[in-house]
């Protein structure tokens, strides 16, 4: 069983572990959101692009996760090694921002796009060090408080673009939006330090057709699902077009961040009580009220109530499905398995945004709404077939 030890300084404690990676986390996530909150506005308005154009640069964003996911979950296990992934990843990030703010043309943006989102290499490795220090019995509230830090630090990274942004402008905005991350590459560099297990462990990877049945089921739901999942820009803009001014839209990314930062940690507490399928239900409802709401959108009133929905939606989501991912994997194959996962629904964020794009230009904005909706439908159903791990 391939399992890693982690000591702080002369004293190591799972839960100081846990505050290391949380803090680096919440680091990282100010700067990131320092620029994603006001995303969509630099690269319509700023850049002068349409939706589609929009629409495959964040597809292509969150494609590259999805493979860079893979990549670090698998040669975390092959070299059994956790940490250089984590702190390189934080250091991609920093030096992205910084191109965002050097492009002048939305092409410009497309290689430190995947420099960028290539930081996720340290995901399945740092939820893997999670997982292993971890128990059944805490597995959901710890996942809960790392995701909890992350939009923690998206809360702080939006005030700051409100606050800022007419000052500073997009261009130093991006540039200071790189510190935070050259200050969790340090946290992990010098605070975390890693001991390889002493006995051997034969590595030959993982593959979708080594998935048990329950998490091959999960997977092919949470890709289809995920087909439904545009980006959040789309949300924003559809706000920006139906009277929410351009320096209102972060406010609005602000009160879904600040929701989901709140509620990460509730609901892993609760999918550790109840079941980690019955919070997964709970979210595909919170994700249908969103595009309810935003089919019916009449109001400023609408808008609000749905990226409150769309907070309850992350915060229940995202801990608690990496918590089953986490639980249904093979033990020696924890990282490859989350990594693995992560690839195959994240291939399909290119063509969702992409293809909500393309509703939107081609037909009306409401449509890429309806298309989710029956998506979050079939999805909710086939997840009552997976059984959970105990």
């Amino acid at each position: 069983m391939l399992q890693l030890n982690y000591s702080l300084m002369k004293k190591q404690t799972d839960r100081v572990i846990v505050v290391i990676l949380s803090l680096a986390s919440f680091l990282h996530d100010v700067g990131s959101d320092m620029v994603f909150s006001v995303w969509p506005l630099f690269v319509t308005q700023v850049l002068k692009t349409n939706m589609m154009t929009l629409g495959l640069i964040d597809g292509i964003g969150d494609a590259v996760v999805s493979i860079s996911g893979a990549v670090g979950g698998y040669f975390s296990d092959k070299i059994r090694k956790r940490k250089i992934f984590v702190w390189t990843g934080y250091l991609f990030g920093g030096i992205s921002r910084i191109g965002y703010a050097l492009s002048s043309t939305w092409q410009w943006l497309i290689p430190f796009r995947l420099l960028d989102r290539s930081g996720k290499i340290r995901g399945a490795p740092r939820d893997a060090i999670i997982s292993d220090i971890s128990t059944h019995q805490n597995r959901g509230v710890r996942f809960g408080v790392l995701r909890a830090m992350d939009n923690l630090g998206a809360v702080v990274g939006i005030l700051i673009a409100i606050f800022f942004l007419k000052t500073l402008g997009f261009t130093n905005l991006f540039i200071l939006a790189a510190i935070p991350s050259v200050v969790a590459v340090l946290l992990i560099v010098f605070f975390i330090h890693e001991v390889k297990p002493n006995h051997k462990t034969l590595f030959k990877g993982v593959s979708f057709k080594n998935f048990n049945n329950n998490l091959r089921l999960l997977t092919i739901l949470s890709g289809l699902f995920a087909l439904g999942s545009f980006s959040y820009s789309f949300l924003l803009l559809f706000a920006n077009r139906y009277g929410f001014t351009t320096y209102q839209i972060p406010i609005l990314y602000l009160l879904f961040t600040l929701v989901a930062a709140i509620c990460s940690i509730p609901f892993g507490k609760l999918s550790d009580q109840f079941g980690r399928k019955n919070i997964l239900y709970l979210s595909y409802f919170f994700w249908a009220v969103v595009l309810i709401l935003f089919i019916f959108y009449s109001n400023s009133i609408s808008a609000v109530l749905a990226f409150i929905f769309y907070g309850l939606h992350k915060g229940a989501m995202e801990p608690v499905q990496k918590t089953l991912v986490a639980e249904l994997a093979p033990s020696d194959y924890v990282a490859s398995t989350i990594g693995a996962f992560q690839m195959l629904i994240g291939l399909m964020a290119l063509p969702a945004s992409f293809l909500a794009g393309f509703l939107w230009d081609n037909f009306s904005p409401v449509t890429p709404f309806y298309f989710s909706l029956a998506l979050t439908i079939i999805s909710g159903v086939m997840l009552k077939f997976v059984k959970e791990s105990k």
